[in-house]
């Protein structure tokens, strides 16, 4: 009470930025999305509305940011100067095109021609023109002088009798011309920059039909060769001088063949055959061999054969000879070459594979990779900084915060992950999954340690766990609250809390373990008393609560919602201390405070991270990056960063200003360092254990003293203790690359343990809501339908911490 007593929003507070320090995440649905600069030692790829430059040697990213929507292509020039990318945008509004000077990463231009979205782009071989195609709401190529800044020349794409054209690729040697190619369209084109127009030629195909995917050209732009989506591959002779400064021919371009792969076990006729879902793109290698990548993720190391098919009976020939052949998870958006050795892979699952072409058997790796959808839910080990887990569809994943990379990723096929803690010693992360199973997994391993069958009717949407881990809270879709006891053979059903009639967003447990909150889409907070299992007070607001969380001290509650206000709320009664507006537009969907409540995030759909002072209830910083709205939001325990997932699976690593880091006396700090010093790697979990029994925690000018048996709040002390023991610790675990564990599969008919004082009436879902919860609210139930709720609102205050 105190606490609300100090706070005032008249003191002047300078907003700062929030800048990212790295984006987990990888946009493999952009079609060559995955681009390697001419240095050979940058990767340059898409993530939402930034483009991401990552360095191959030291793992650096840095960011090129001025996009209003998601990136849907880029190229590099041939020089390595400029970087080019386009985005797609809301129907009925025009899109833009961005030019980067790669030496300063600053923009050099921007143009706003094509409506929706820009297809794909390319830049002329000396750098002069950028050729941008639009999409199919579109549908035209412009090309731009990127020297005077301006557009010379534009026109259709495509004839009306063709399909949509979707890809643009320009020449070697002649930078005046390119080429076009996508649904049964295959065009060359040159520029006239006297006459400021476009010439096309149609290239003579005959009666073949295909759709058009990756290109490339041969070095001295007499050979085009083209995937398609039919799973072969073209062969065009360009008939074009490699010599600019000479006119165009009248030649037309000609079809050389359509060629398949040979199976030299079938007889011929029947020995040709085309790569499944199509040739998704290809790479031409100098000793003319080609690489290419399927839908079906096969990666194939060709060469021609060279042979006659005359008189083959179909229009495929099987003139390719597969070399080496690998396979990888996902459709093949992007395929790269670095150093002339390694082959880099990107997918539409948002991973990139590297590959040595001189072993093709064993030297693929997973290089990067993100989540493909909405990110639920993020925890860090408690008082852990170094690793946190990130919970989303049919996974649940754990990072390195150093590396910036997955350490582990548990499948559960079909599923989703939307909530997920980590239990208080570290063993286990105990998981809420949209089938109803509560699901807890080690962390180093990921093998599952227990499964509570059907823990919720209609699926379990939150979870949370007691500091001693014997006791796990979770909340159903239905609108149960629902409590367990874990025992080391046995997870027993002890109560069940009855209130809600809407989803439960979020379940929070104070410091102490006697409370615990639970927030739903139906308008209340509901403040159960955790030890009797009975309702202590009810929050009511015209909003859709979305997440509630108790300030370290358990004297307040802050919640947030579809009102896009943040409520600060008293634990005592459940009055209302303080509303502030925490968005401008939408829901905000996330909240998380630091370990001393000094400072808060919040975030939402408004694709806003905004870093929040509790007491003076101001915000102090914004991130502005995300290019979807923000599902998950986490403070580390250390204070120093920010973690942010969003709907689009990208996750956001942000700096947390040094002025906004937790400030820890110098004489706890001091006191910690000496005794870690002074004791054995052997002996300091143990005295770190001991030491976190019992303390004291600073919040603002008060400090609380923790009795030994609460197992609420630790000191500072020993937070600083366990932090630098588990660092200790977890250099000895280290992995070359990600582990993937696959859940095993848990019986649907099974039901939970219950335990017998349980009312098993209560465990149905069509219940009236205010209804009795389980044998032990029994009482309280009476009392609460003779004197109504102000006899359980008094009630509970008696028995409050």
């Amino acid at each position: 009470m105190e606490k609300t007593d100090e706070m005032t929003t008249d003191e002047p507070t300078e907003m700062m930025n929030l800048e990212p320090s790295a984006i987990i995440g990888f946009d493999g649905h952009v079609v060559c999305g995955l681009r390697v600069h001419p240095d050979q030692r940058h990767l340059v790829f898409p993530l939402g509305n930034e483009i991401s430059i990552y360095e191959l040697d030291t793992n650096k990213q840095t960011f090129l940011r001025g996009h209003t929507n998601t990136i849907s292509t880029l190229d590099i020039s041939t020089s390595g100067r400029m970087v080019a990318s386009g985005q797609s945008n809301h129907m009925g509004f025009r899109a833009y095109v961005i030019v980067w000077d790669w030496a300063t990463r600053k923009e050099i231009s921007r143009y706003e021609l094509h409506r929706v979205r820009v297809q794909s782009l390319c830049f002329s071989s000396n750098d002069q023109f950028l050729v941008s195609l639009g999409g199919k709401d579109c549908g035209s190529i412009i090309v731009w002088d990127i020297e005077q800044r301006t557009a010379i020349c534009g026109t259709n794409a495509t004839k009306e009798t063709t399909g949509d054209a979707t890809k643009v690729c320009s020449l070697n040697k002649r930078f005046t011309t390119f080429v076009s190619g996508g649904d049964q369209n295959l065009r060359v084109w040159n520029i006239d920059r006297e006459r400021k127009r476009l010439t096309v030629q149609d290239v003579a195909v005959g009666k073949l039909r295909r759709e058009f995917t990756g290109m490339r050209i041969s070095p001295n732009d007499d050979t085009l060769y083209v995937g398609t989506m039919s799973g072969d591959i073209v062969k065009i002779n360009l008939n074009c001088n490699p010599n600019p400064s000479v006119p165009s021919q009248d030649k037309m371009p000609v079809l050389l063949g359509c060629f398949g792969k040979h199976n030299a076990r079938k007889p011929p006729g029947k020995d040709c055959e085309k790569y499944h879902y199509g040739v998704r793109d290809l790479l031409l290698l100098p000793d003319g061999k080609l690489i290419i990548g399927a839908g079906d993720g096969t990666i194939d190391l060709v060469q021609e054969r060279n042979c006659n098919f005359k008189n083959y009976r179909g229009p495929t020939w099987p003139e390719l000879k597969s070399l080496h052949s690998t396979k990888i998870d996902g459709v093949v958006t992007s395929l790269q070459i670095v150093h002339g050795k390694t082959l880099l892979i990107g997918t539409n699952g948002c991973e990139i594979y590297s590959l040595d072409l001189g072993n093709f058997s064993s030297s693929l790796r997973l290089l990067k990779t993100c989540h493909t959808n909405a990110v639920y839910d993020i925890a860090f080990p408690y008082n852990f900084s170094l690793v946190f887990a990130t919970a989303s569809h049919e996974s649940i994943r754990i990072w390195s915060t150093s590396k910036m990379q997955e350490l582990l990723r548990i499948v559960v096929p079909n599923f989703a992950s939307s909530s997920i803690v980590f239990s208080r010693d570290g063993k286990s992360i105990i998981s809420a999954w949209n089938d109803g199973v509560i699901r807890a997994f080690t962390p180093l391993s990921g093998k599952l340690i227990y499964a509570i069958p059907n823990a919720h009717n209609k699926g379990c949407s939150s979870v949370a766990v007691t500091s001693n881990g014997k006791i796990v809270v979770s909340g159903g879709i239905e609108g149960q609250v629902r409590v367990w006891k874990i025992d080391p053979y046995v997870q027993s059903l002890i109560g069940v809390l009855k209130e809600h009639y809407g989803p439960i967003e979020s379940v929070h447990i104070n410091s102490y373990d006697t409370e615990v909150v639970s927030a739903s889409r139906d308008g209340s907070c509901v403040i159960w008393d955790l030890l009797r299992l009975t309702r202590k007070h009810v929050i009511f607001a015209h909003t859709q609560f979305i997440a509630a969380q108790y300030f370290p001290t358990g004297v307040q509650i802050l919640t947030a919602g579809s009102d896009k206000l943040i409520g600060y709320w008293e634990a005592y009664d459940g009055s209302l201390v303080r509303e502030v507006e925490g968005s401008k537009s939408g829901p905000i969907n996330a909240i998380d405070m630091n370990m001393i409540g000094e400072y808060f995030v919040s975030a939402g759909t408004d694709q806003i991270v905004r870093l929040w002072n509790y007491q003076h209830g101001v915000e102090v910083a914004v991130g502005i990056g995300h290019a979807s709205a923000i599902t998950s939001a986490r403070y580390s325990p250390n204070g120093k960063f920010l973690v942010t997932g969003s709907s689009d699976g990208g996750i956001f690593v942000w700096k947390v200003p040094e002025k906004f880091h937790m400030k820890i006396p110098d004489d706890i700090l001091t006191s910690a360092t000496a005794r870690n010093e002074q004791s054995k790697p052997s002996s300091k979990a143990s005295s770190a254990t001991k030491a976190g029994s019992t303390g004291e925690v600073t919040a603002g000018s008060r400090k609380t003293t923790t009795p030994p048996s609460t197992g609420g709040s630790r000191t500072m002390r020993a937070n600083a203790g366990i932090e630098n023991v588990r660092q200790i610790e977890s250099g000895r675990f280290k992995r070359s690359g990600s582990q993937i564990t696959e859940c095993p599969a848990v019986d649907p008919k099974a039901q939970p343990t219950v335990d017998p004082r349980v009312d098993t009436a209560s465990l149905a879902d069509d219940q009236e809501p205010w209804d009795t919860r389980s044998m032990a609210q029994s009482v309280s139930q009476m009392r609460l339908s003779a004197g109504g709720q102000s006899v359980a609102r008094s009630d509970s205050k008696e028995h409050r911490p």
